[in-house]
């Protein structure tokens, strides 16, 4: 049944151009949010999503066009004066101090205090009402580098909704999310809406988009393109306005056979994982998925293999050798490579250029001679490397920061790629792109599989673990709960092993092998 909303608008952007050197990232964008709904901003990366909620945040300011927030002309030229207004903004990347604690996030710049003192007491209570209020159990004196990204990202919604903001932006807020966790952002999000708070929604994730939204707004090419609601906020018709064509093949992929061993691990103990020993293998030219809820322990086991975080004991083989990961370099020689969970952060360069960030990987091998990098094989091969990525708005000379999330993580990729891996390490690896560059980056695994490479990576998204996995392992506690074939995969069957049900399950599926 439809929901009764107001029909004045809270805020209205009305012909918003923006431009920025050499591209128009918006122009002539119509927007309006009553009070009391979730509105949902979809588009491909680049569409121009991030740039209008920066706008109605005040981050950014427009050239031309006019936002009015309840019936009056704004000139919002800081996120203060947003805030003032009741606009608060979650951004898509993480924007938090790691050396103070949560509570300390939470309530960045309006500490209570007297005479110039911090009332600690009152700001750790503060903190714990609204952790509590979305069902994040941790301690309000916990520093946030102590924290998953998973519960960063909690973090960024509870200082968002301390300010008891009108209308809340939330950029990608699920991206790091297990689906226990979305699931209670969402109840706190149908909750603000049943008291008239306003939502607007970012997110490549139609499905949520469909169970959240109660309009649809989609974005392409920095115009707009689609205002979706009723039956016509179905993924199809989304895809359709986002991309401007069918995209029937998403999520299907060819699979082949796979050849010798690429890897082999035995009795490897994570010492920022579990103490119980994983053992496993990988065959060339295989995709292997790795899923779990978050804190299962998917991240702490790639950061082993590729030599990031120190393991306790046992053996890892690559390609029949025995080699010892202590750090990225030696598991680089050993021909690893991991495409990181946090691109910005632990995957590029974001200051430096194109060129360099893709020559990283390889620059071991013959291309430094006396400490001097080789610039011509440096230019040649990041030029073809933008090619064969599909890298789009790149050159060897831009700076990784000016590309859109899924051209980033194409570098990132490619990077990888100049190296040449025996073994492909991947770690969320379409977290926060939009549907066009998540298909680019599956075909281009299965391209690699094609070729021989063996493929181990984790996700989130259970869509992406049942489409690309050949065998998928499931992590529980620190522990492999179980192994599924590709022909026994389903949403139920990795969800029981994944909350901890394998023994009762794995004895009623003959195919499941419990290790």
């Amino acid at each position: 049944m439809p929901r009764d909303i107001s029909t004045e608008s809270l805020l209205e952007a009305c012909k918003i151009t923006k431009r920025f050197p050499g591209t128009v990232a918006l122009r002539d964008v119509d927007l309006a949010v009553h009070p009391g709904e979730v509105v949902a901003v979809i588009g491909e990366n680049g569409a121009g999503k991030s740039t209008l909620m920066k706008i109605l945040a005040g981050v950014l300011q427009v050239d031309s066009g006019a936002v009015f927030v309840d019936g009056q002309q704004v000139n919002l030229r800081t996120v203060r004066e947003g805030g003032e207004l009741g606009i608060a903004l979650i951004h898509q990347e993480l924007n938090l101090l790691p050396n103070l604690t949560v509570a300390a996030n939470i309530f960045l710049g309006r500490e209570p205090h007297q005479f110039g003192w911090m009332k600690r007491r009152e700001l750790q209570e503060a903190a714990a009402a609204v952790l509590k209020r979305i069902g994040l159990d941790i301690a309000p004196d916990t520093l946030v580098s102590a924290l998953s990204i998973g519960k960063r990202q909690l973090v960024e919604v509870a200082r968002a909704l301390s300010c008891e903001a009108r209308l809340l932006i939330m950029d990608e807020p699920t991206s790091s999310l297990s689906e226990s966790e979305a699931g209670k952002l969402f109840e706190v999000i149908r909750d603000l809406r049943d008291r008239g708070v306003s939502i607007l929604y970012v997110s490549h994730r139609l499905g949520e988009v469909e169970e959240i939204a109660d309009r649809v707004v989609v974005l392409r090419d920095g115009q707009v393109t689609g205002h979706l609601t009723g039956k016509d906020m179905c993924r199809d018709e989304m895809v359709r306005n986002m991309v401007g064509r069918d995209v029937a093949r998403v999520f299907e992929r060819t699979r082949m056979a796979s050849g010798p061993l690429a890897l082999d691990v035995r009795d490897l103990v994570c010492l920022n994982g579990s103490a119980s020993p994983l053992s496993f293998t990988l065959a060339e030219g295989e995709i292997v998925g790795l899923a779990g809820l978050v804190g299962s322990g998917r991240s702490a086991l790639l950061r082993t293999l590729f030599g990031i975080d120190p393991a306790a004991g046992g053996l890892v083989r690559v390609g029949g050798c025995l080699v010892t990961p202590s750090s990225p370099r030696s598991a680089i020689a050993c021909g690893m490579a991991l495409v990181p969970e946090d691109r910005g952060t632990q995957g590029l360069v974001l200051a430096m250029a194109t060129s360099p960030n893709l020559s990283l990987g390889a620059l071991h091998r013959n291309h430094v001679v006396g400490g001097i990098l080789d610039k011509t094989w440096e230019k040649q091969a990041s030029e073809a490397m933008i090619v064969q990525m599909g890298i789009r708005g790149a050159h060897p000379g831009k700076a990784t920061r000016h590309l859109s999330g899924g051209n980033q993580q194409k570098v990132v990729l490619g990077k990888w790629l100049l190296h040449n891996p025996r073994v492909l390490l991947m770690d969320e690896p379409t977290r926060g792109i939009d549907i066009g560059a998540k298909q680019e980056i599956y075909r281009a695994m299965e391209a690699l599989a094609a070729e021989g490479m063996a493929i181990l990576f984790s996700s989130s998204e259970m869509e992406e673990i049942l489409a690309l996995s050949d065998r998928v392992l499931v992590m529980h506690d620190g522990m492999i709960a179980g192994e599924l074939p590709a022909v026994d995969l389903s949403e139920e069957a990795v969800m029981h092993l994944a909350t901890g049900h394998e023994l009762s399950y794995a004895s009623r599926q003959s195919s499941v092998r419990v290790t």
